[in-house]
């Protein structure tokens, strides 16, 4: 895999020994025009290229179901890992060395870390997600179950769909929403996936039948 097509934002960047991430964009001359289950697993040989070139291909890979909820799993020590995405919930929070992983087509990736507890955290944000708070969900989580004072908290979103190309600018709402919950560090990479399609896999702008980005991010042992 070409490294340029894993982005790396500067904010998440500078606290590079705290945290390793990475957001794998659209990956060229793979057919993804199937359902998300087969591009996934089209897909899958790319992602994992991409986990060992960010040296975390051997870490624990734990993915969310996503189901454009606001519930979050805490991955704590004692936590026993599913064999596949966890169900039922959107975001992921943990203390651990695990790799987490969010696969996105025009919703957003919101990168969180706590530089001060060393705490990530991870969350798929599109319409209905943030609707119902789940950046705000994740956060509180980070907060409760590792004592992640929101204001240590960086917040990073990644390239989604946006104004013009949808109604309904939730990028925006993300940023609100953070920052009602105590953020007062959060970037927002600006991007629009349906306006890039050399770069970005977008459900909108290929009726759903599309692959997925996916973004990463693992604490630095």
């Amino acid at each position: 895999m070409d490294a340029t097509l894993i982005e790396h934002y500067p904010a998440l960047a500078a606290h590079s020994k705290t945290v390793m991430h990475g957001f794998v964009r659209r990956v060229p001359d793979i057919d993804v025009q199937t359902d998300r289950a087969a591009a996934l697993e089209r897909l899958e040989a790319a992602h994992r290229q991409a986990r060992r070139m960010l040296a975390i291909e051997r870490r624990p890979f734990v993915t969310a179901q996503q189901v454009h909820g606001a519930e979050v799993a805490v991955i704590s020590a004692k936590s026993i890992l599913p064999d596949g995405p966890i169900r039922g919930v959107d975001a992921l929070v943990t203390d651990q060395h695990h790799c987490l992983g969010i696969y996105v087509a025009d919703c957003a990736v919101v990168f969180f870390v706590d530089p001060v507890r060393h705490v990530i955290g991870l969350a798929h944000s599109g319409r209905r997600g943030t609707e119902q708070g789940i950046a705000a969900a994740t956060v509180a989580a980070m907060a409760q179950a590792f004592g992640s004072n929101p204001g240590d908290v960086l917040a990073q979103i990644a390239p989604c769909i946006r104004l013009p190309n949808y109604e309904v600018d939730f990028p925006a709402e993300i940023v609100r929403q953070l920052r009602a919950a105590g953020l007062t560090k959060i970037e927002d990479c600006g991007v629009c996936t349906f306006s890039s399609p050399d770069r970005y896999y977008s459900y909108r702008r290929e009726l759903g039948k599309t692959g997925r980005m996916v973004g990463l991010l693992a604490l630095r042992s």
